[in-house]
């Protein structure tokens, strides 16, 4: 599976994808600049964590407008694996992609801290190898990660399990106190209806090894990476001498 990493000015955990990808899961990776008007073949496209263009006017406002997002865009809409990280997922939502914003979070302040997230749903390329109910440690870091949407929305964002993961304490139990930023019904991460495009706040790229404090993310990596492993090794034994 070939992966494309888009860089915009002001992305920050690039690089940090980029080693998740290539140095952890061992899998071919280009790097994707934000001018680019051709996606280069890739089979899953990430717009990563930081803060592109300055958060200038608005958190991803400027950043959907970059050449690159127009090719973006018509991928996901054919069925391409996209997947928004932190301000990417930012950028998903001011491009139309996923409904809903992300707004200043409850307190006004920058929040960088472990949090804990349940996944709600594994019918997705993104969290197929979890258990639907899991608790995973994941990272946040961001001063605009508070989800909002308004009752319609939310209501067909429930009712079509596009509700991916939400903030919970170690336990699993999704309260207030566990709830980082404020995000409406503490949703940490949600995909579109098609289930191919993914936005989240928390940083799986920085939860990949036990050194990190957390390998928990790493299963959201093997997760799209897992059905074409196995379609390789398929095509592996069926070619075996002997077979």
């Amino acid at each position: 599976m070939r992966w494309g990493v888009v860089v915009f000015p002001g992305s920050n955990d690039d690089q940090d994808t980029l080693w998740a990808i290539e140095r952890v899961l061992c899998e071919p990776a280009v790097r994707l600049w934000h001018k680019d008007t051709d996606l280069r073949g890739v089979d899953v496209v990430v717009l990563p964590g930081g803060f592109s263009y300055g958060d200038y006017l608005r958190c991803g406002a400027m950043a959907r407008f970059s050449p690159v997002m127009e090719k973006v865009i018509e991928f996901a809409q054919r069925g391409g694996l996209v997947w928004g990280i932190c301000n990417g997922f930012q950028i998903l939502c001011e491009a139309g992609l996923l409904p809903g914003a992300l707004v200043r979070n409850r307190d006004r302040r920058f929040v960088c801290a472990p949090a804990y997230v349940r996944v709600e749903e594994n019918d997705t390329p993104f969290t197929h190898l979890c258990r639907r109910g899991e608790v995973l440690r994941i990272p946040i870091k961001h001063g605009e990660g508070c989800f909002v949407a308004d009752p319609a929305t939310l209501d067909r964002l429930e009712r079509n399990r596009q509700i991916v993961l939400r903030y919970v304490d170690a336990n699993g139990r999704a309260t207030p106190e566990a709830n980082p930023n404020g995000s409406i019904g503490n949703i940490a991460g949600i995909v579109n209806e098609g289930r191919n495009v993914f936005g989240l706040m928390p940083h799986p790229e920085h939860a990949v090894e036990k050194w990190m404090g957390s390998d928990d993310g790493l299963k959201l990596f093997q997760s799209v990476i897992a059905p074409q492993r196995s379609e390789r090794a398929a095509e592996r034994t069926a070619v075996a001498p002997g077979h």
